[in-house]
């Protein structure tokens, strides 16, 4: 494939096999108030050693490359072997197809199946998909089994879920079907939780570690759930399940989540994975490919899709679900990662985490001004309540070279002194002791503070 521009003479050809004389004529619907005149303020053009040189200017740009980085939110700062990166990115994996075609596509499936069977153990549900495009597209799919399964069209989100996961909720189901039950103390309430639901309710939908961190209560959500005749939906992060009991082992229906975590890197918020696994009652209903393993003519093991023809999936509206691709190359990493490092290798990982994450905020919470929004376990990311808003900490935490974490006043007004912080097995104590003088400096500019110090007002705000 040339990747050279057209010439002025083929452009000409082109339109006119189209049967227009010009391009405008391609774009005759686009209103003319908004079509843009002049050229784009593009440089060039570059020659390779300039363009090499342009995009490294802008690469160094990057903070997170040269910072040690607290942010979270969904999307998690951990250590990717080396190893990964040398098998994923062989031609075999980087330029495969889809693998409707399995006698070309045993490698393929192969992945994919692995990558099932592991996420499988990890939910402690019975079957799993290939994939889903990320994390919030697998809760509304899961939303969308529920409705499907049930006949019912409300949907409760319990606690406190990410807000970008009830915005694509919302915009799937329409808001009046989406009923948000808020956190009390940072947790979902079982009697709030009650409350809510009624016989329209097709599915109780919570995060385990939820938005702040916090761990949730599966077995009492799910209980509550299965009694109002609605499915359970959980929404895990894969390495917190190192450690926590399998959401389908408490008797959670679906469970669905954001595997970025699982050897990709954060990459400005994508390409993302999401995983989707279910109990096998509802395998049926289960959006995107499913790898199912079976025998050849001579008997020898092999793989397929299965379940699922292709057309099922662009019926439209008939369809259960318009999903029917899934993020190969991504899932592929995540088997890889979970295959270096084994089930003692994760669950290492999971307890640096919680070590490290827990260390930082018993010494945050030290330091006049700052205290644990939530008296609740958390896992790897917790809330702190500031003396200051939380962008000015995270002023002062880019100057000492730290990402400091996420001010959640951009999704709450009244959160502007919250701060969402993670803290991963790559934090060093080095890193730590910077962002916690981030944290000093940061709280040494508000006058409140130094007054609240002397009459011991910080000291009672310290846990």
């Amino acid at each position: 494939m040339s990747f050279i521009g057209l010439s002025r003479d083929e452009e000409q050809r082109m339109l006119a096999a189209i049967g227009v004389t010009r391009f405008d004529d391609l774009i005759a619907t686009v209103p003319e108030a908004v079509r843009l005149r002049e050229p784009l303020a593009v440089p060039g053009p570059l020659s390779e050693i300039e363009s090499r040189a342009r995009f490294g200017e802008w690469a160094r740009m990057n903070d997170a490359d040269r910072m040690a980085s607290f942010l979270g939110g969904g999307l998690y700062d951990h250590y990717i072997p080396a190893a990964l990166q040398a098998i994923a990115m062989r031609s075999e994996f980087a330029t495969a197809y889809t693998p409707y075609q399995p006698e070309v596509a045993q490698g393929s499936l192969t992945a994919i199946f692995e990558f099932q069977s592991m996420i499988v153990e990890l939910t402690g549900t019975e079957v799993a998909n290939a994939s889903l495009y990320d994390g919030a597209t697998a809760a509304v799919e899961a939303a969308l089994l529920a409705r499907h399964q049930t006949g019912r069209a409300r949907v409760v989100v319990a606690g406190a879920v990410h807000p970008h996961i009830v915005d694509v909720l919302r915009t799937y189901l329409g808001a009046d079907n989406v009923t948000v039950v808020a956190d009390r103390g940072g947790a979902c309430a079982e009697d709030d939780l009650q409350a809510a639901l009624g016989a329209n309710v097709a599915a109780v939908l919570y995060q385990h570690p939820n938005f702040f961190g916090v761990l949730e209560q599966p077995a009492a959500l799910h209980a509550l759930a299965h009694g109002a005749g609605a499915l359970a939906v959980a929404v895990c992060d894969p390495i917190a399940l190192a450690l926590l009991e399998p959401p389908g082992a408490a008797g959670a229906d679906i469970v669905v989540g954001e595997g970025q975590s699982l050897g990709n890197p954060p990459s400005f918020g994508g390409p993302l994975l999401g995983f989707f696994a279910c109990t096998k009652a509802l395998v049926r209903r289960m959006p995107g490919r499913i790898a199912g393993e079976t025998v050849d003519r001579l008997g020898r093991r092999g793989f397929v899709l299965t379940l699922q023809t292709r057309e099922q999936h662009i019926r439209r509206e008939k369809a259960t679900s318009n999903i029917c691709t899934n993020q190969g190359l991504l899932a592929l990493r995540a088997t890889i990662y979970l295959g270096l490092l084994g089930k003692l290798g994760l669950t290492e990982v999971a307890e640096l985490c919680v070590q490290k994450s827990h260390h930082a905020a018993e010494r945050a919470a030290a330091i006049a001004g700052y205290r644990l929004a939530f008296d609740a376990p958390f896992f790897r990311e917790f809330v702190l309540e500031c003396p200051v808003d939380a962008a000015t900490v995270i002023r002062a935490g880019r100057a000492a070279g730290v990402l400091a974490g996420i001010d959640l006043g951009r999704f709450q007004p009244e959160w502007r002194r919250r701060l969402l912080v993670a803290v991963t097995e790559q934090r060093s104590a080095a890193d730590i002791e910077r962002w916690l003088g981030a944290l000093r400096a940061a709280a040494g500019t508000s006058r409140d503070t130094v007054a609240a110090a002397g009459d011991g007002g910080a000291r009672r705000g310290a846990r």
